[in-house]
């Protein structure tokens, strides 16, 4: 029998789009020969997940899980919106989620991961774009962690549990009651999801965000043609006004409209008698930064027509 070489697999996963397992199964089945895999894979519909990548994948799931003091957020893009609601995508949203517990937020690592049917995510998710037809990504990943406390989560315009269009994780340091530590996150979970804010506190503000701001304030209050002084603190209110809508801590709480987001957290730990720390949080918006093709329905006829 033919020696199945690294370099052997990997020629022909750039020449087919399949998986590796897929792959070094294919080229077991045909003896080492790269034309015989190619076939074997195209006769079992895997290979023709590659002429499906260069759709564009927009639509699709937000998933998220958590486990002790560990939670995850994954997005997983699909063509169409009514791939999303298909039964097979949304488990393997579902258990790609939990796989990613163990990822670190690294996305490259959660592809390679063990995946529960015996291959890696990657390429169960190969295996799922040959079976339903359309281009499908694992586009993105994040994990928050802590020492002591709890990781919340939130799913807004969920489908299923914890699959939806926006899923947000807040991470909470704390020894104090794990439930009502939980109660809060998912209550500033849900302020997350409405309010988007861009940071956690002041100073994880983006420096170049801010001094773009500032430069755009400054130039604004100097139009009304005030002394230096009067427009120095007319640039520093604007930067409170800023944060006030960016930070999250800052950020006023959509739950009652009127407290700081802080001050909410500050009241939980005098009601629990121990600190509590938000330490972080992820927001992900289904779609958010990938460029939607538009075509007309004659321009979709014709390329149809064409292909």
């Amino acid at each position: 029998m033919a020696e199945i070489t690294a370099a052997l697999v990997k020629e022909l996963r750039e020449k087919s789009g399949a998986g590796m397992m897929d792959c070094k199964r294919a080229l077991t089945e045909s003896n080492g020969d790269l034309e015989g895999a190619v076939d074997w894979l195209r006769k079992k519909g895997l290979a023709a997940a590659a002429k499906k990548a260069g759709r564009i994948a927009a639509e699709g799931l937000i998933g998220v899980a958590s486990s002790g003091t560990t939670g995850a957020a994954v997005e997983v893009n699909s063509e169409t919106d009514f791939v999303a609601r298909n039964d097979g995508f949304q488990d393997y949203v579902r258990t790609v989620a939990t796989v990613a517990l163990g990822a670190g937020g690294d996305v490259e690592k959660l592809k390679t991961a063990a995946y529960p049917s015996g291959s890696t995510a990657a390429d169960a998710l190969t295996a799922l774009v040959a079976k339903i037809g359309e281009n499908m990504s694992l586009r993105r990943t994040a994990a928050l962690t802590v020492k002591d406390g709890v990781v919340a989560t939130y799913m807004h315009a969920s489908v299923s549990p914890g699959l939806g269009k926006i899923g947000v994780l807040v991470a909470l340091e704390s020894a104090g009651d794990k439930e009502k530590l939980l109660a809060l996150g998912k209550q500033i979970a849900m302020h997350i999801a409405a309010a988007n804010p861009q940071a956690l506190d002041i100073s994880s503000v983006d420096p170049a965000a801010l001094a773009r701001e500032k430069a755009v304030l400054t130039e604004q209050a100097a139009a009304s043609g005030k002394p230096a002084a009067v427009i120095e603190k007319m640039v520093e209110g604007r930067v409170r006004k800023y944060y006030e809508e960016t930070v999250l801590l800052e950020q006023v709480y959509v739950v009652d409209g009127e407290s700081r987001v802080k001050d909410v957290i500050a009241k939980t730990a005098k009601e629990l008698g121990v600190a509590v720390a938000c330490t972080g949080f992820v927001r992900y918006g289904l779609g958010e930064g990938i460029e939607k093709k538009t075509e007309d329905f004659a321009a979709e006829v014709a390329a149809q027509l064409k292909s």
